[in-house]
């Protein structure tokens, strides 16, 4: 009888390239679903604020009340490293602790049933037999690992180490391999993917990436996701623009617009130059701006963040995650004069409700027109309406548009239409489609 595997990734989407590495090498586990059932569990852990901790470690005891009692539970990836000596001495639940440069030799590590941290952190490769999940046609392609950024809320350099970028002919093998594979829509991530390539050399190596990808016979539509503001130029800005692959799609993290507090942040970048990069982004035809911002971070006055709100509500963005300052170990922030807790969240709140009315007045613009979309599969929202991303979206971040009229039209889940925008719904587009 074949051993059956449970496997839950946490955290971002890079982490899920992580578990899909360790999914190709447990090939001979069948997947489940219930945990009661899986001979191994693996929880791919989240480190990055308190939240996902939080998350994680709930996550874990749950499927530790749910294991059976000849299962192993295995904890992987940033939280597992971040805090290996407290959580191995405080969590006998778990069998097996590895953290982030393990994730090739998982199968090794389980035969063993031996913990183990290997001191580098892994570095995807185009060798690697990774196994997609989630999708017939779209795949993440990380690029690069650690990031050279010294922000002051953030702790990943701490744990994931400094920029290490891949090769681009590592990244075009294990591209041309999922083109043959079926695959045709990628999203190409690291902490910072706009400072790709500067451990190797190379001054525009985001640029130089794009043009080998657009050589790729078989892609037909990709994004960048993650760029930071003082490594994103304005002559990325327009290699985006005019890519014919790649879509119009710019994911820049701002965390806050007030001076001060971007000085405070260590972010290198002040409002200038900051706003400067985003109306470069929002002259281009079609662009589609993403960020995210943190409210309460040590130093932001009133006047501050009440002018970062009037910047939110204001500048136009397609659409914005917002984040309540987490004070997290070994980050410059954390010895600072604190904001209390209860006025983070409100701040949070506050932004929370602008970012909902950004994405109602960016759903509003694509009322009337036709747009290429790819259909997922049936909606959660009923069965008669079809599940459909623009292309021009992110998978899973940006949302959905519900098909509710396919006009006699066939159908194939994961294959591209043109669609009709009819309505919006509270903040979801409906459309039909079009010969």
């Amino acid at each position: 009888m074949s051993k059956k595997l449970h496997l839950v990734s946490l955290g971002c989407t890079k982490n899920l390239v992580d578990s899909e590495i360790m999914l190709g090498r447990l090939q001979e586990y069948d997947i489940t679903d219930e945990p009661d059932q899986a001979d191994v569990i693996i929880v791919n852990t989240c480190g990055f604020i308190d939240a996902a901790k939080e998350e994680s470690i709930g996550t874990l005891l749950e499927l530790h009340q749910q294991r059976k009692d000849d299962s192993l539970l295995v904890m992987s990836g940033c939280l597992s490293e971040r805090y290996k000596e407290e959580l191995q001495e405080s969590m006998p639940e778990i069998d097996i602790f590895t953290g982030v440069g393990d994730y090739e030799h998982i199968d090794e590590i389980i035969a063993k049933k031996q913990s183990t941290f290997t001191p580098e952190v892994y570095l995807a490769n185009e060798k690697a037999d990774r196994v997609i999940t989630g999708s017939s046609y779209h795949a993440y392609i990380k690029i690069a690992e650690g990031c050279n950024q010294n922000c002051s809320f953030c702790a990943i350099p701490s744990f994931k180490g400094r920029l290490h970028s891949r090769t681009i002919d590592s990244i075009v093998t294990e591209v041309q391999n999922l083109v043959k594979a079926g695959f045709w829509d990628f999203s190409f991530i690291s902490q910072d993917s706009s400072s790709y390539g500067r451990d190797m050399g190379l001054k525009d190596g985001l640029i130089d990436l794009i043009e080998a990808i657009e050589q790729i016979d078989g892609v037909y539509s990709a994004r960048v996701l993650y760029l930071y503001p003082s490594t994103t130029s304005f002559d990325l800005i327009d290699r985006i623009s005019q890519s014919e692959i790649f879509q119009t799609y710019y994911d820049m993290p701002i965390q806050h617009i007030d001076n001060a507090l971007l000085k405070t942040m260590k972010r290198g970048f002040g409002q200038k130059q900051t706003i400067a990069l985003l109306e470069h982004m929002k002259s281009k035809p079609n662009a589609f701006i993403r960020t995210s911002v943190i409210a309460g971070h040590p130093g932001e006055s009133k006047e501050s963040f009440d002018r970062l709100c009037n910047f939110m509500e204001e500048f136009g963005f397609d659409r914005f995650n917002t984040f309540a300052y987490s004070n997290e170990e070994n980050t410059s922030a954390y010895n600072m004069e604190q904001i209390p807790q209860d006025i983070i969240e409100s701040r949070s709140e506050i932004l929370g409700k602008i970012a909902q009315q950004s994405t109602k007045n960016s759903l509003k613009k694509m009322m009337g027109k036709k747009i290429e979309i790819v259909i997922d599969g049936e909606s959660s929202e009923h069965e008669y309406l079809l599940s459909a991303r623009p292309l021009n979206w992110a998978v899973e971040i940006d949302g959905e548009i519900l098909i509710n009229d396919t006009n006699g039209i066939k159908v194939e889940y994961g294959k591209r239409y043109i669609a009709l925008i009819t309505e919006l719904a509270e903040n979801v587009l409906l459309g039909s489609l079009c010969d």
